[in-house]
């Protein structure tokens, strides 16, 4: 016990344990890695659609599309009108 009471109160001699320098470049590589490693995994996963599938999803794309253009000229026609109405005196049923 007086021992222990002795090492106690002796100042270490252990160097402190210096950080790697590499250490911080092993973990961004590996993390790189990583990340490939699980896209692989998640491209695995991905099913090829049929040409029915691929038809019909280009389909559904392209009638949203055609139904937002609309939508917007729409939008963009009303506000110009009645933009025109207020600051130009134009009246919104003129060209």
């Amino acid at each position: 016990m007086a021992q222990n009471a002795i090492d106690e109160q002796r100042p270490s001699t252990k160097r402190p344990r210096r950080a790697n320098p590499f250490a911080a470049i092993g973990r961004f590589f590996g993390g790189i890695v990583l990340f490939l490693k699980q896209v692989m995994d998640e491209l695995r996963k991905v099913v090829t659609p049929t040409w029915r599938e691929l038809l019909s999803y280009t389909l559904v794309v392209l009638v949203f599309v055609v139904i937002m253009m609309a939508l917007v000229t729409g939008f963009d026609q009303v506000f110009g009108r009645v933009v025109r109405w207020i600051f130009a005196g134009v009246s919104p049923l003129e060209a």
